[in-house]
């Protein structure tokens, strides 16, 4: 069998798919944190375009990608799913290993499938400008780029020890058009407030989401775009998996186990959801597996309660799994998964039993990236490494029950940018990170008063 397997542009999913039409339980609605009572679209028109509005309440089950946006998807999809032969015979496991292959995109990740969707809807209804935050820099990179592509401009608040551990993603945020600045910043009060309790704070992207609220909310032509999180961000993410359906097809396989790592959720949302609609809808048995840092575990050691999206307090109260919007995650390498809490939508399937997660030290998941690496030739993102540590704890146990399983698994982008997390890693300079229960709680509590009565 070939070991890429591609769809033809033509046969590109039309469609993005919305999870939210088949879950059995429907998350609890976001509240305002003034009133304690579920916000109305309206609260949301000074942040974003009526169309990803009505696209954050949808419960259609699919909704129609826009031709524009098909045409700028046209540079890099369909990716290529890839099997991982070799990986397979380094690991001696009956295990089939397959790999979609998201790091073809302009940004290197897979963050352009909604960052282009986001920019085509805001420039559509006359925005000038968006605003983000980025935590690794593959977000505010792909942001940088769709913007470029439809033409507005664009500001980039990116987490400062990531700012400073990743430059080269400064630049290539820079080449696409765009304003770069290391959050915490003095340009807005929420950074301007964490710099005075702590002026070598190294940010967070509850820090880096509150700078670029206050920005956009604080100019009628400015809207925010996020990366991750909200509903509308995972639909888009969805390609993913509807064109790993089709490439399945023609390899005549279907997977057992999805595995995908999750920060705030859009990674493992887009490769997970499409194949959870067999589970929710025929009855099939997949499943799915959200990998997360050791060093920021919301999934695995966080609580299923009400808070902010930022650090500041300026997002609605999202129903979540948390560590708390205060907590300051460590400065670990993969920056685009320390962050405090889980989109709605993952939450909700995690508190049903319909997914499951994992947490993974960063050691174990750089060894594992070196291993991928040096067998599949391609260097992942630290943050795909934790997705490829599970996958080979999972083929190890495959190989354990002596049967075959077919894992299918998210690379979600390349470590090209990241060379100086390896490096650290080869020198030793890398170490893991084990939080207190102390530690775990501290935030929480403080959450107590925003809860419903």
């Amino acid at each position: 069998m070939d070991k890429k397997i591609y769809i033809p542009e033509s046969e590109t999913p039309k469609q993005w798919y919305n999870i939210l039409a088949d879950m059995p339980n429907k998350p609890m609605p976001p509240l305002h944190p003034a009133t304690k009572q579920p916000i109305n679209p309206a609260d949301l028109a000074p942040l974003f375009p009526e169309a990803l509005i009505k696209q954050e309440i949808s419960t259609e089950q699919f909704i129609d990608i826009p031709e524009e946006v098909l045409d700028i998807y046209k540079l890099w999809r369909p990716t290529p799913l890839i099997r991982a032969y070799n990986l397979e015979k380094a690991l001696d496991t009956p295990a089939k290993i397959y790999y979609k292959y998201e790091g073809v995109s302009p940004s290197g990740s897979h963050k352009p499938n909604t960052a282009v969707a986001q920019a085509y809807y805001n420039k559509k209804e006359g925005v000038r400008k968006l605003t983000t935050e980025t935590g690794a820099g593959q977000w505010g990179t792909a942001l940088s780029f769709a913007c470029n592509k439809v033409g507005l401009e664009c500001d980039v608040y990116m987490v400062k020890v990531s700012y400073d551990q990743k430059p080269y993603r400064k630049v290539i945020m820079k080449t696409f058009g765009a304003n770069v600045y290391a959050s915490p910043t003095d340009r807005t009060q929420a950074g301007r407030n964490i710099l005075e309790k702590d002026p070598s704070n190294p940010g967070s992207l509850g820090i880096a989401i509150s700078e670029a609220i206050e920005i956009a909310a604080s100019d009628q032509h400015t809207k925010y775009a996020l990366g991750s999180v909200l509903n509308h961000v995972l639909l888009h993410q969805t390609i993913i998996g509807e064109e790993c359906i089709k490439q399945l097809e023609l390899a005549g396989d279907f997977p057992d186990i999805v595995i995908a790592p999750l920060g705030g959720g859009s990674n493992f949302a887009g490769i997970s959801f499409p194949f959870l609609r067999y589970n929710l809808t025929e009855g099939k048995k997949i499943r799915c597996i959200a990998a997360e840092p050791a060093s920021c575990p919301k999934l695995t050691k966080g609580k299923f309660m009400y808070d902010f999206g930022d650090t500041a307090g300026y997002t609605p109260l999202l129903p979540m799994f948390t560590l708390g919007h205060n907590f300051m995650p460590a400065s670990i390498h993969a920056g685009g998964l320390r962050y405090h809490g889980a989109s709605v939508l993952c939450s909700q399937l995690l508190k049903d039993g319909l997914i499951e997660a994992v947490a993974l030290q960063q050691t174990e998941c750089f060894r594992a990236g070196l291993l991928f690496a040096r067998t599949e030739g391609i260097l992942p993102a630290p943050e795909a490494t934790h997705a490829v540590a599970q996958v080979i704890r999972e083929a190890q146990a495959a190989k354990e029950e002596g049967r075959s399983k077919t894992i299918l698994f998210n690379l979600c982008g390349h470590g090209y940018f990241d060379l100086q997390a390896y490096n650290d890693f080869l020198e030793g300079k890398i170490t893991d990170h084990y939080l207190t229960d102390e530690e775990l709680q501290r935030n929480l509590v403080e959450l107590e008063k925003f809860q419903p009565a």
